[in-house]
């Protein structure tokens, strides 16, 4: 049965599980869309399709895995085996995404990245919602999940700095595709990384015991739809999904084209998510001492006003770029602890209401939404560059020669600053009638 209190193993084995989540969830929205228009050629409006299509199909298989871990029976408990299968899975395909042959077609490598990241789309969609899903049935304690948030979202932070800052460093280290199919393969090692570690981490984690839900699995989205707080909880993740998204898209082109420096990528990124290790614990802290919801209002209008402050890109010396992206990685660090500490609360008020086990499918859909959301977020951004006249090659060596007109600088700057900055505003409305708190939660 879930108890009050998790052993500091079981926290950390939990938490190493971010390893692979926030690899696999930072690293394709850093280098894939550059990888497409940049290295293969591919105009900004199919990279972007093809970057936006296999995580369509996760949002419609995140449910369907949700509810086959809710009704899988191993002694392991229903989430774990999940996570070694999926995860070594996710590995490998994650490599093959940057492996194809250079056959000197166009066609040919749209349709080889296309089918191998929806392969990689899948096999993470059967780790990551088992993965999320664990939190609810390990423990029934308001504050402990909290805890335990924070122990993830730290490791979390440091899988996505490491994996960001090494995964540009890694393809520029080598010329052309080369570079990114020796990072395609580094990063499957990170993989791999996470997976074991939270496979053998959660050994000894509580499972809970309550029945598995019943009924259809239309029945059960019904009445997870019908869950207010949670639906607004997830409406509110979801659009600064897409904000986040956006943002890290851009950075290879912001560092490329307004900061006119392809190194500063890997800086950029540091200082998106490097505050995140420093600041996890006080944003966690922030949330015991207000609430929550509260706390998550206080991180987005921070990650606001600094997202703001980017629209001087180019215009202003590169440090004070560099600092307005290291406070909104202040924002962004809370905006991860809090909806994260908020969903198995959620999760939990249905499960003590029905007296039935629903996780597998609160979590698939949750993660349908964030995965649509980061999916988006790159879309969104490719948008921007076909509407400002990005013009794609297929010649990366030569890219200091290479120019863009002013329209496409100027939709690079706004899609890294202005449009996230407009969608965490947006996702502000719904958290507005969010209710849930300590109280409501452990009563």
């Amino acid at each position: 049965m879930p108890t009050d209190v998790l052993s500091t193993r079981t926290r950390v084995g939990y938490g190493l599980g971010s390893v692979a989540t926030g690899t696999f969830g930072t690293v394709p929205g850093l280098v894939l869309l550059p990888y497409l228009t940049d290295t293969l050629g591919i105009a900004a409006a199919v990279a972007g399709l093809i970057v936006f299509l296999p995580k369509a199909w996760d949002v419609v298989l995140n449910p369907v895995a949700g509810r086959v871990t809710d009704r899988t029976d191993d002694p392991r408990g229903p989430r774990r085996p999940w996570l070694l299968r999926a995860g070594l899975a996710l590995a490998v395909t994650f490599a093959l995404v940057f492996a194809g042959p250079d056959l000197g077609s166009r066609a040919f490598d749209a349709a080889w990245v296309l089918v191998t990241f929806v392969a990689c789309a899948t096999a993470y969609a059967f780790f990551q919602v088992p993965y999320v899903a664990m939190p609810a049935e390990m423990t029934s304690s308001y504050d402990e999940r909290t805890r335990l948030m924070t122990w993830r979202v730290a490791i979390l932070a440091l899988a996505i700095m490491v994996s960001g800052a090494s995964a540009p460093a890694v393809r520029d280290a080598f010329e052309g595709r080369t570079g990114y199919r020796v990072m395609g393969l580094v990063v499957a090692a990170l993989l791999v990384l996470g997976v074991v570690g939270a496979y053998l981490g959660t050994r000894g984690a509580p499972v809970g015991t309550v029945a598995p839900g019943t009924g259809s699995l239309r029945d059960q989205l019904r009445v997870v739809a019908a869950a207010r707080d949670f639906r607004l909880l997830l409406a509110t993740f979801v659009v600064q999904a897409l904000a986040v998204g956006a943002m890290l898209a851009g950075v290879a082109y912001v560092s490329r084209w307004v900061l006119v420096d392809r190194s500063a990528a890997t800086l950029l990124f540091v200082c998106f998510v490097g505050p995140a290790l420093l600041l996890t614990p006080v944003w966690s802290a922030v949330g015991r001492r207000v609430g929550k919801r509260r706390g998550y209002v206080a991180a987005s209008l921070v990650l606001v006003v600094a997202a703001l402050l980017l629209t001087t890109a180019g215009h202003v010396p590169v440090a004070l770029v560099y600092a307005a992206t290291a406070l909104v990685g202040v924002g962004y660090a809370g905006i991860q602890v809090f909806p994260l500490a908020m969903l198995p609360d959620a999760v939990a008020v249905d499960a003590v209401r029905t007296g039935e086990n629903r996780a597998g499918v609160y979590t698939g859909v949750w993660t349908a939404g964030e995965t649509l959301g980061l999916a988006l977020g790159p879309a969104l951004y490719a948008a921007l560059l076909a509407l400002g006249g990005y013009v794609s090659t297929d010649q990366p060596a030569d890219w200091m020669t290479q120019t863009q007109p002013g329209s496409a600088v100027l939709a690079i700057t706004l899609g890294f600053s202005v449009v996230p900055a407009a969608l965490v505003l947006l996702s502000l409305l719904p958290l507005r009638g969010y209710s849930l708190d300590a109280t409501e939660v452990e009563r």
